[in-house]
C-alpha cells in the first residue's frame, strides 16, 4: 500500500483528496501546513506528496525547496496543487523540484491518473535501481556518469543532481552530438504515461546547465537546436 502525503490547508480539498485516494487503496497522510508537511515527509517517506502552493507560513515553493535539499526527501515525486495557474507560476513550482502541476479546480479523476501515472514511474525506476545486469560508467572528459550508483562526477567531485535531472544527463551522455526532442525526452525519461507538459524538459535542462555551467566557465554543455530540441555538445567538457 503506497503512502501518499497531501499537503493543503483547505479542509475541504484535503478530505476531498484522501477520499479519493483512499477509494483506490493508498494510504493518505495528511497535512494543512507546510512546517508539519515536513516532518510527516521525513518520519513517514511518503510514495508521492501532493503539495499546495498557498500555505500558511511556509509555503508550498519553499517546501518544496526543502525536501529538494534533504537526502531522505529530495527523490520523492511531487505534484503541485493550485489555484495559481500562471504559466509563471508553474515554472517557478517546476524550477523548485515539483514533478507535475495541477491546477485547481481539478477532477479528482485525473488526479488520482497523474498520482498512478507517476507511481508507476517511480516503480519502475527503483526496479532498474535493483535489476543485476552491467551497469557502466560514462566518461565525457572531466566528467564521469556513474550509472550503478547513480551518480555524476566532475574531477572526482560528486554533484548534486536531482533522480530526473541525472536521467537526462545520462541519457543524452549516450549520445554525444545527437538532437532529441522534447518529446522524446519525455519518452526516455518520464515514460509514455507522463501526463504533465512538455515544459517541464526546458525547466530540468535549465538547472542542469546551471549545475555544470559553473564548471565552464559559462560554455554551453547542453545545446539547444532551435526547433528540434537538445544534444549534449561534443568534447565540451574536457
Amino acid at each position: 500500500m503506497s503512502k501518499i502525503l497531501v499537503v493543503d490547508d483547505e479542509k475541504n480539498i484535503l478530505e476531498l483528496v484522501r477520499f479519493n485516494l483512499e477509494r483506490e487503496g493508498y494510504q493518505v497522510f495528511v497535512s494543512l501546513d507546510g512546517a508539519s508537511a515536513l516532518e510527516l515527509a521525513r518520519s513517514e517517506i511518503p510514495a508521492l506528496i501532493i503539495l499546495d502552493i498557498m500555505l500558511p507560513e511556509m509555503d508550498g515553493i519553499e517546501v518544496c525547496r526543502e525536501l529538494r535539499r534533504e537526502p531522505v526527501t529530495r527523490d520523492i515525486p511531487i505534484l503541485m496543487l493550485s489555484a495559481k495557474a500562471d504559466e509563471l507560476d508553474r515554472v517557478l513550482g517546476l524550477e523548485m523540484g515539483a514533478d507535475d502541476y495541477v491546477t485547481k479546480p481539478f477532477s479528482p479523476r485525473e488526479l488520482v491518473a497523474r498520482v498512478k501515472a507517476r507511481l508507476r514511474r517511480s516503480a519502475r525506476e527503483e526496479g532498474k535501481t535493483g535489476e543485476v545486469q552491467a551497469k557502466g560508467r560514462l566518461d565525457y572528459g572531466r566528467m564521469l556518469i556513474d550509472e550503478e550508483r547513480f551518480a555524476v562526477y566532475i574531477d572526482g567531485v560528486k554533484q548534486e543532481f536531482t533522480l530526473k535531472e541525472f536521467e537526462i544527463i545520462r541519457f543524452l551522455a549516450r549520445y554525444p552530438g545527437k538532437v532529441f526532442s522534447r518529446d522524446q525526452l519525455l519518452e526516455q525519461v518520464w515514460g509514455y504515461d507522463y501526463a504533465g507538459d512538455s515544459r517541464t524538459v526546458d525547466v530540468h535542462i535549465r538547472h542542469i546547465r546551471q549545475k555544470l555551467e559553473q564548471h565552464q566557465q559559462g560554455a554551453q554543455i547542453i545545446e539547444t537546436v532551435r526547433g528540434v530540441g537538445y544534444r549534449l555538445k561534443e568534447g565540451t567538457i574536457c
